[in-house]
């Protein structure tokens, strides 16, 4: 008898806890932490490049969907993927066929980033998307930008998924503490690539 008790007991806890194996979310990287990840241009992104002393070369241009630019001078070159820094060292290395000791700087002014930097967010939220990391980024910034649950939202049984393949991994998120109840332990930062998926209440 007691045997069954345990049993009827531990599946209780199963089902209400969503028939989850996911861990809880660690929290991760104070804030200011010298090891967060640098930008990376995506597609869609907006760049402003400046060449000093060459303004006929500076300009402002998209990220084709491609993941492409082209410039004046430079008909075609690959930006997603790269730092800004990065891409400012290949446009000096290709405008130097034009240019004596050329010195370009590229700012983002619109970001997307790559599709594998952004925070994914599916099921009930009130506007599910793709949203571009920022630095530091929290649960809670993730709903501000989804807009929050929806009144179907089973908030408490939400996951994040970190990592692809063997590295996968799953972890418990406490949405409903967070954003009905102030809880700000339920609060936790965010990684590039993390998809929080929020299912819908069964009742």
């Amino acid at each position: 008898m007691n045997r069954r008790w345990r049993l009827i007991r531990c599946l209780l806890v199963v089902l209400l806890a969503g028939c989850s194996t996911a861990e809880p979310l660690p929290d991760i990287a104070p804030s200011g932490d010298s090891s967060s990840p640098d930008y990376v241009i995506g597609p869609l992104d907006s760049l402003q490049i400046f060449v000093w002393r060459n303004p006929e070369v500076s300009t402002t241009v998209p990220v084709r969907p491609d993941g492409r630019i082209s410039t004046p001078l430079i008909e075609d070159m690959q930006a997603a993927g790269k730092t800004p820094t990065q891409l400012a060292r290949d446009i000096e290395r290709e405008l130097s066929k034009y240019i004596v000791d050329p010195v370009a700087t590229v700012i983002v002014t619109g970001f997307s980033g790559p599709f594998n930097q952004q925070v994914r967010v599916v099921g009930e939220a009130a506007k599910p998307q793709a949203i571009p990391y920022r630095e530091n980024m929290t649960l809670l910034d993730v709903m501000i930008a989804v807009g929050g649950l929806t009144e179907f939202a089973a908030g408490n049984r939400a996951v994040l998924i970190r990592g692809s393949g063997a590295e996968q991994k799953e972890y418990r998120v406490r949405l409903n503490d967070l954003l009905k109840d102030g809880d700000v332990t339920a609060n936790a930062r965010v990684l590039p690539g993390d998809v929080l998926m929020i299912p819908q209440s069964w009742f």
